[in-house]
């Protein structure tokens, strides 16, 4: 009795997530991708990958430097 219950209550969620899914508005690949690039296009100047760090301090990943004793 405990696996049916189990598998109805798993069942339940199957259809609960379904229907939130089926309620979302669709939007065409090719509208999205033109949002996609006019916000890549507004943001180019916040981008580190693109226009690098104001100085090295403020680059995380900058290699450490390495301390050795004598």
């Amino acid at each position: 009795m405990s696996m049916t219950m189990s598998s109805l209550q798993q069942q339940r969620r199957v259809v609960e997530q379904l229907r939130k899914e089926s309620a979302l508005k669709r939007v065409n690949v090719s509208v999205a991708i033109e949002d996609l690039k006019k916000y890549i296009a507004d943001h180019e100047n916040d981008d580190y990958l693109l226009v690098g760090f104001h100085s090295q301090k403020a680059n995380p990943f900058r290699e450490k430097s390495s301390c050795s004793l004598l």
